[in-house]
């Protein structure tokens, strides 16, 4: 019998909850009651009695089953289980699938230490139940022997897969821990920003109102200069606001990468890339950080890959970013992304390329020319993987 999915008790990580992720496909796990009824396919001739029984045993084992998916219903689904199957071995041997439904049942529940000293204690009681039946010890042994077998992988299996769910949910929780505390820092640095740029200007511009509304009945052309410098203030500050905002709006390769280290990290797909440009224009940055987030979105939703390289090179005039995977290829060469990608590198008298053929992974290649405007250094160029 394979390794049954059953659950795990509630588990946190820094007073968090975290779902293992062990509840997707319960119904599954019922197609290993076959092994219930198979010793009754061989010889000796059985009776209805057995036939029955199994049958029997197998209704009642199903809200048992199902029970032990709820983290409410305790350890109890496990002791039914072995009890169901201790009552069927005297009339089918088949009963010892119960018990390694039992074992699952327990690696999932319990501390691992726990669940393997309950397994083994469930062995022993139905090693000694077969002899207590009279059965030849060769054959009680046999019947030992085949369920310690499964049931150790079973138990092993679902021990590791725990392990794995709960090191995946680890790293979730980080990389949601990250997100969040870099949200809270740029959410930071524009409050100071705006103060800076509009705290100052807004006094000023508090003054010399107080001061025109003082001056317009007596000296109205000195108010009339007052309002004028108002004016001026507030279009200084209005564009400083402006290039603010842009830069906020604009992109940043390397910011951009580390997201997608880190999300792909969590898909468990490798990220290797290398820089080998060392200022790039801001507007052509942004095009191409954007162009690096559709393609990474596109990997994970379609692509079925466990590799990425990325690759930023200049060729004479223009830079080009290249993206390939290891993928199934044959992407649509239409899509909504692809659409909006082609439209913002060609605002910059940029294209994209796109090689895709099925079976063969995906290599996207986005070329913009550099125009001479205000560059931006990428920090710390190089390779990375």
């Amino acid at each position: 019998m394979v390794n049954d999915p059953s659950p795990a008790p509630p588990a946190s990580i820094n007073g968090r909850a975290i779902d293992l992720g062990l509840f997707e496909r319960p119904g599954i796990g019922l197609v290993y009651l076959f092994f219930v009824f198979l010793p009754l396919m061989f010889p000796p001739r059985v009776g209805a009695l057995a036939i029955s029984a199994s049958a029997i045993a197998c209704v009642l084992f199903l809200p048992i089953y199902y029970a032990s998916f709820r983290r409410e219903s305790g350890h109890w689904p496990i002791a039914a289980s072995a009890l169901v199957g201790y009552a069927l071995i005297p009339l089918n041997p088949g009963g010892n699938t119960f018990i390694i439904y039992a074992m699952a049942m327990a690696a999932h529940r319990l501390p691992p230490r726990m669940a393997v000293g309950l397994s083994a204690g469930l062995l022993l009681v139905m090693g000694m139940e077969f002899l207590g039946l009279g059965r030849e010890p060769v054959a009680a042994l046999g019947f030992v022997a085949v369920v310690a077998v499964i049931g150790t992988m079973v138990v092993a299996g679902t021990l590791y897969t725990r392990v794995q769910q709960r090191r995946i949910a680890e790293l979730k929780l980080s990389h949601d821990e990250v997100r969040r505390l870099a949200a809270l820092a740029e959410r930071e640095r524009i409050a100071r920003d705006l103060h800076d740029l509009l705290g100052h200007t807004l006094s000023i511009v508090v003054l010399k109102s107080e001061l025109a509304g003082k001056l317009i009945a007596h000296r109205p052309e000195v108010a009339r200069a007052q309002i004028g410098e108002v004016e001026q203030v507030a279009r200084q500050a209005l564009r400083e606001v402006r290039e603010a905002v842009t830069g906020y709006r604009s992109g940043d390769l390397q910011a951009e990468l580390a997201a997608a280290r880190l999300v792909l990290l969590g898909a468990e797909i490798e990220l290797h890339h290398r820089i080998e440009v060392d200022a790039l224009p801001v507007a052509v940055e942004a095009a191409l950080a954007l162009g690096l987030r559709e393609a990474v979105t596109n990997v994970l939703r379609h692509a079925g890959a466990r590799r990425i390289d990325v690759r930023l090179e200049r060729q004479g005039e223009r830079v080009c970013l290249r993206v390939g995977d290891d993928g199934r290829g044959g992407i649509e060469r239409s899509g909504n992304g692809l659409v909006g990608m082609r439209e913002r590198l060609a605002a910059l008298g940029g294209e994209v390329l796109i090689e895709s053929p099925p079976g063969d992974g995906t290599r996207l290649t986005l070329c913009v020319p550099l125009r001479h405007e205000e560059s931006v250094a990428l920090p710390s160029p190089g390779a990375g993987a």
